[in-house]
């Protein structure tokens, strides 16, 4: 991060639920998985599988900010759901994989699907923001046919040329040597939004447990790390105070922040 630069630039983030964010980067807004079903609702996961919502996101689609663009890591329903389908405007681009990208397209938005390393890059006078598409990998082996493609994503923001912060999404992925890569390409990187809950869905695990988690850090190296999608939905298994635990034993603490449903926290 360019810190003189930095130290100048509005940047924040706002939870508002499973891996719902908006995040704040100079004159760009942008909202993150869009999952706006209340308690007690059912998220469509795909090949006929539901789950529960247990909680209430902190804010809905109709209160939103003017928005940028929507970062989308794949289209399940606790990641963009039919409230936000319905609700949403259809004028911010939407950056996601191609497969997502085709489908919301025949709804009327403005989709742009992206490959691994491609980027997608949003204009505002002297500020840029670029989404790079980042390799994850959901599950592994029959499973990982069976559910739709992912990805991670970097949040790139300049002024005047200059990269002033890197704002890293991890998508719904497993741990692994695509993270190394992934390191090896980008490796600075200001702050980790992860998305955890050790997801069990017909007996595999299919996002980041405690566990995982810790092997991201190692492995992202990360100067700050936010997590969320930790306790949505039932079939999140692993709840956030395991991920600290590890994180503490593992000498980590300083890096992860917490942060609760509808509190903003300054990147």
């Amino acid at each position: 991060m360019n810190a003189a630069a930095g130290e100048t630039t509005p940047a924040d983030l706002t939870f508002i639920g499973t891996a719902t964010t908006i995040v704040r980067l100079g004159r760009f807004t942008v909202l993150t998985d869009p999952n706006f079903l209340r308690r007690g609702q059912r998220a469509y996961l795909g090949k006929g599988l539901w789950s529960r919502r247990l909680t209430d996101p902190a804010m809905t689609v109709d209160s939103l900010p003017p928005l940028s663009g929507v970062v989308l890591s794949h289209l399940h329903g606790d990641h963009f759901d039919r409230v936000a389908r319905a609700g949403l405007d259809r004028r911010p681009p939407i950056i996601t994989t191609a497969p997502a990208a085709d489908r919301l397209r025949h709804f009327g938005f403005d989709t742009h699907g992206l490959q691994n390393w491609q980027r997608h890059t949003l204009v505002d006078g002297p500020e840029a923001l670029s989404v790079v598409s980042l390799a994850a990998i959901h599950a592994r082996g029959l499973m990982g046919r069976l559910l739709p493609p992912v990805m991670g994503s970097l949040l790139e923001h300049r002024v005047a040329g200059t990269v002033v912060r890197r704002v890293m999404l991890s998508g719904d992925t497993l741990t692994g040597e695509h993270l190394d890569l992934i390191h090896e390409r980008h490796p600075q990187i200001d702050v980790a939004v992860m998305h955890l809950g050790g997801t069990r869905v017909l007996w595999h695990t299919v996002t980041m447990d405690a566990t995982q988690g810790v092997d991201y850090l190692r492995r992202v190296q990360p100067d700050r790390a936010i997590p969320v999608h930790y306790d949505d939905y039932r079939v999140f298994r692993s709840p956030l105070s395991h991920f600290l635990d590890a994180a503490a034993k593992a000498g980590l603490t300083g890096v992860v922040h917490p942060v609760e449903r509808g509190e903003r926290i300054q990147l």
